[in-house]
Parts: C-alpha cells; sequence; structure tokens
C-alpha cells in the first residue's frame, strides 16, 4: 500500500509572456511542496514574434529536460481590451503547452484569479501579495528580480494545492485561509 509520504511529483508552473515568461518548480511529497527552482526567461530584446516563440517553446523544453517534472500547469490569458494583446499571449501560452505535450506531460490551466485566490486567499491580491505568500510558505528570502518568477511558482503551488485538496483525505479548501488553518504544520 501506497503511503501518504511516498507520493512525489515534480510540476512545473509556468506565467506566459512574450516579454518575460515566468517559471517556477517545486516538489510536493505528500502534503508537503518545496520549492525547486523559480526565474524568467527574458524576451524582450527580441523583435521577431516568431522569434520569441521559438525561444518560449526551446527554454520550456529545457526545464522539462532539467527537472522532468510530472505535470505543468499554466496561467490562463485573462481578458483584455487590446485583442493584439490577448493573440500574442494566447500564442505564448499555446507553444509552451506545445513543448509540455510534446513530452507527454499532462497540462492544466488555470485563471489568474483562481490563482490568486489559492495562494492568498483573495482573487484581487497584487503580484507583491503573491510573492510574499509564497516566501513565507516556501521558505525562500530571495526577492526575485521579477515578479514574473514569482508568479509561475504560484501557478505550480495552485495545482498542488488542487491535489491535495482532492486527496484521499476528501478536503477541499476554499483558499489560502482555509488550508492554512488546516495545516498549520507546514506553514514556518
Amino acid at each position: 500500500m501506497q503511503t501518504q509520504q511516498s507520493k512525489e511529483r515534480i510540476i512545473l508552473g509556468i506565467d506566459p509572456g512574450t516579454a518575460i515568461m515566468g517559471y517556477g518548480l517545486i516538489k510536493e511529497q505528500g502534503s508537503k511542496i518545496e520549492l525547486i527552482n523559480l526565474g524568467v526567461i527574458k524576451l524582450d530584446h527580441l523583435e521577431d514574434h516568431p522569434l520569441k516563440l521559438q525561444r518560449i517553446f526551446e527554454k520550456t523544453l529545457a526545464l522539462i529536460d532539467e527537472y522532468h517534472p510530472d505535470c505543468m500547469a499554466l496561467e490562463a490569458p485573462f481578458y483584455g481590451k487590446n485583442i493584439q494583446v490577448m493573440l500574442k499571449l494566447g500564442r505564448a501560452q499555446g507553444v509552451a503547452m506545445a513543448a509540455g505535450l510534446s513530452r507527454n506531460l499532462p497540462i492544466t490551466e488555470y485563471s489568474p484569479r483562481k490563482i490568486k485566490q489559492a495562494i492568498t486567499g483573495n482573487g484581487n491580491a497584487g503580484k507583491e501579495q503573491v510573492a510574499a505568500m509564497l516566501q513565507t510558505l516556501l521558505s525562500f528570502k530571495e526577492t526575485p528580480e521579477f515578479l514574473d518568477a514569482t508568479d509561475g511558482l504560484a501557478v505550480a503551488v495552485c495545482h498542488s494545492f488542487q491535489r491535495i485538496g482532492t486527496d484521499s483525505n476528501k478536503k477541499s479548501y476554499s483558499g489560502w485561509a482555509a488550508f492554512a488553518k488546516d495545516n498549520q504544520k507546514r506553514i514556518k
């Protein structure tokens, strides 16, 4: 019989973008999560949109090949007024998805509101609030150069919380406050 402690998976979270793409990797073991890595891929120096998409694909594959995640979670593009920006973000997300699919990774999308709700308990939280909560939850001190890195990490943590909420204990959490109350031993 498999115990809760023996379940382990690595989750790659991606915040797609055509100027900066954020990513975060966590290891989930049972109900514990720990930071593996987070960072950004800068694309704003590239003028050509297809070249940016190629770079997103290559860098995502490189992350997958280096860390061997078990699954990938992405932030879904949010509705915006500028259709050209939405189109470019959708392409960036699609290319990152294609990289994951080429390595047979299961892929899940989350809305920005769902991610913020899972991490902070507030679907309208700012990037700084999300970053601060992640620093507390995963015990890291360094402030990433760009908040896009913690956005990518937030996607991975959000995905982990969904599984934790649906494990054999059949617990589900409506947000960070409920999760924190039920998991005080995990929070340092």
